[in-house]
């Protein structure tokens, strides 16, 4: 695999204009050249500005404030995407302390900063959760919906998401109040309710023509999983199993149930298969179950998570949507594919 540097592509022009080189508040005066471009091999580190894909992009004080708290030059800094995605380069780790202030002007200006080693942020798999994550719904409390119970169901996933109380039980019980319920059910929710998250197709894409392997492993249930996976174009999922019988859900999951601890060795067990370290991947989650595959890729992010998942998790994208997971690698947004 090429190495993070040689993969990252060059600008056309290391001293672009000032429009295009930070926002216009800044002023003219700062040059940003493009990452690839900068001579200096002692740049071991990269903090990813982004900014949510609606609205403003980054604010004008960002990369200023950023590469001040770092202690480097703005023109370290690289567009990723102009006006909402930025790279800075520098130099030495960063201490806890300045790692807490870089996110404290982060929090203040509602824009992510993913903080990293330079080398080998390019990844070669990619493993995400589906519901609240690829998808914006959650499947169980949408099918809850369908016969009337989804605040009833929804509460108790909301508390295992938030790792309030244990996963496995908690399915349990929400896919025992599903009992009765038409197996065709499944087929409406998915045309009716579902809806794909922001940027997860480009995600996929953008990986997948990269050469990476993507898997969608979710705590939810393979009727789900199936159809969603084909859609945003993942090489495999792995989910739940529900039981059926003359036509209808039984009320029970086929054990053992695939909780947090499935998901680490799904992702130990794919990168095994390629022959390569649980480093080279990326992984995305938003619940407590999430966690263990979140902290044993090489690169775990918390999207739009719960508190306490966010909280423990080595980093979080609270703003940007699923393409933050692309500019965290380092692609530029004129290299994602669809």
């Amino acid at each position: 695999m090429e190495s993070a540097l040689t993969m990252i592509p060059s600008c056309r022009s290391a001293s672009s204009s000032a429009r295009r080189d930070l926002p216009l508040a800044v002023g003219p005066a700062i040059r940003i050249a493009c990452f690839s471009a900068i001579s200096d091999r002692h740049i071991m580190f990269v903090a990813t500005l982004i900014a949510a894909p609606t609205g403003a992009g980054l604010p004008a004080h960002a990369l200023l404030d950023i590469a001040r708290e770092l202690g480097v030059r703005p023109e370290t800094a690289a567009w990723l995407d102009p006006e909402f995605a930025a790279d800075i380069g520098f130099e030495t780790a960063p201490s806890p302390e300045r790692r807490r202030a870089v996110a404290e002007i982060a929090a203040a200006g509602h824009f992510d900063c993913v903080v990293q080693q330079r080398a080998g942020r390019r990844k070669r798999i990619l493993i995400a959760d589906m519901d609240s994550t690829m998808i914006g719904e959650e499947c169980i409390d949408e099918l809850a919906a369908e016969v009337g119970i989804k605040d009833r169901v929804a509460a108790i996933t909301a508390r295992a998401m938030n790792g309030e109380i244990e996963f496995e039980p908690a399915l349990r019980e929400r896919v025992a109040l599903l009992a009765g319920l038409p197996e065709a059910v499944v087929d409406k929710v998915i045309a009716e309710r579902i809806t794909l998250a922001p940027g997860g197709a480009a995600l996929v894409a953008t990986m997948r023509a990269n050469g990476a392997y993507t898997a969608l492993v979710s705590g939810g249930f393979t009727v789900f999983t199936g159809p969603i996976a084909a859609r945003l174009g993942f090489h495999e999922n792995r989910a739940n199993r529900l039981f059926c019988e003359a036509g209808q859900l039984t009320g029970h999951v086929e054990e053992p149930i695939l909780g947090a601890r499935a998901k680490v060795m799904a992702l130990e067990e794919i990168a095994a298969r390629h022959d390569i370290g649980t480093d080279q991947a990326i992984a995305v989650g938003d619940g407590a179950n999430d966690l263990g595959m979140i902290e044993r890729a090489g690169t775990g992010i918390a999207l739009h998570a719960k508190p306490a998942v966010a909280a423990q998790a080595p980093h979080r994208v609270d703003h940007g949507d699923l393409t933050a997971l692309l500019f965290v690698q380092g692609y530029r947004r004129d290299l994602f594919r669809q």
